[in-house]
């Protein structure tokens, strides 16, 4: 979610709301001795985008949720999940001010107050798409600066957290190593739009890990 202004103190927004769970190799092991051949269900990755209305997680509110899993060579297994959440006009209107811009302009704050869904609501039907397409515990949670979204599950949507692995596969870490370490894969990487949709946010991030996976990671 507009990445390029996450750029502020970590003091501001990173508080202690960590509760890692611990996550056996048995688990995991046992999922993938169980799953199918060429699609390792504990290997997929959960990518999750999320519209909110600033980045204070202490402060701010969840307005739009996506979530698309993909396999473990980024081919898509399921998508579709795209919830916006209700959010009061007050809330709205408090927005920080570049989010009152670019949710205005994407027609997301407008669809927000004509939401009928709640936050409670959002969490069990991302549940239920976990439950349905990846092993618990097992998956990690993927997209661009994905952390900060990891902060926004664990206080609003904690039993989608605890569903998943404790890693994260973060595409911006392996963009700023290849902008310092490989210019010219960099200078090539695939153009985003910047929507600032969840759904259209999280599929650019995927085509970006695609890139990059052929740029540095081939087998052969």
């Amino acid at each position: 979610m507009f990445e390029h202004i996450i750029r502020r103190s970590f003091s501001q927004l990173i508080k202690p709301i960590f509760k890692m769970r611990p996550v056996s190799n048995k688990q995991c092991s046992t999922a993938f001795s169980t799953a199918k051949l060429f699609d390792l269900e504990a290997e997929r990755l959960v990518w999750i985008d999320m519209e909110m209305t600033g980045l204070n997680v202490d402060q701010d509110k969840i307005m739009e949720v996506a979530c698309i899993v993909t396999d473990t060579d980024l081919n898509i297994v399921a998508e579709g999940l795209e919830i916006v959440i209700n959010q009061p006009k007050e809330t709205l209107d408090n927005m920080h001010e570049w989010c009152v811009k670019q949710h205005g302009k994407t027609g997301l704050t407008e669809a927000c107050l004509k939401s009928q869904t709640s936050l409670e609501q959002a969490e069990d039907s991302i549940m239920d798409f976990l439950r349905a397409h990846v092993t618990p515990h097992c998956s990690p949670l993927a997209g661009n600066s994905v952390y900060m979204d990891r902060f926004f599950l664990i206080k609003y949507m904690p039993k989608v957290h605890d569903y998943l692995h404790y890693r994260i596969v973060d595409v911006s870490t392996i963009k700023e190593l290849c902008r310092r370490w490989n210019t010219p894969v960099y200078k090539s990487v695939p153009k985003k739009e910047f929507q600032h949709r969840a759904q259209c946010d999280i599929k650019e991030s995927i085509n970006e890990l695609r890139y990059y996976k052929n740029a540095f990671f081939k087998t052969s």
